[in-house]
């Protein structure tokens, strides 16, 4: 049987049930673990992924088996991924670009994330568009942080404590912050 071109899949890792969707431009969508295998199914259906369980395609199941590594604690880049981020407008394709070329462990503020993406003042936009990211780990928002390096909002399930979860298995760096003393999570 041939993949289809669209469709989701769940995939169980050491965070629990995740669901990924796809289009035939790339990856689309990522649910992030629910209490169970059925609310993540029926979140990732909720914000829009493609109605068809499927078998995923070579290249999707390539993203499920780095996610599955990197869920078990394995240092990962996803920056190779296609993502099919037709659904977002051009500010928010920008800011996801940058946030992307964070390196496992590195962190950064949503103002600066702002200013690198070629946004500067636009702060609140940026934790805006974290927080409606589609495809989270991938576009790691989990990387982004308040000013002063504080924790920020995390709109994934489990709010901060799973924000707080990823970037202490990633041993995170704190972003570079003048005067700043500590970066306690």
């Amino acid at each position: 049987m041939e993949p289809l071109a669209s469709g989701y899949s769940l995939f169980e890792t050491h965070l629990g049930w995740i669901g990924i969707a796809w289009t035939p431009s790339g990856l689309c969508h990522l649910q992030l673990p629910e209490s169970d295998r059925c609310s993540t199914e029926a979140r990732l259906l909720k914000r829009g992924a493609p109605a068809v369980a499927a078998a995923p395609p070579a290249h999707v199941q390539a993203a499920i088996d780095a996610i599955i590594h990197y869920a078990g604690g394995e240092k990962v880049e996803f920056s190779a991924l296609e993502l099919d981020l037709a659904d977002s407008d051009e500010f928010r394709r920008a800011i996801y670009r940058q946030a992307r070329s964070l390196s496992y462990g590195e962190t950064t503020t949503y103002g600066a994330l702002a200013e690198a993406a070629g946004h500067p003042g636009m702060a609140r936009e940026t934790g805006q568009a974290m927080a409606t990211n589609p495809l989270p780990i991938i576009i790691p928002c989990h990387r982004v942080l308040a000013a002063g390096g504080r924790m920020g909002g995390f709109s994934a399930p489990g709010g901060q404590a799973t924000k707080r979860r990823l970037l202490e298995m990633e041993r995170a760096r704190p972003p570079s912050l003048a005067g700043q003393t500590a970066f306690a999570f």
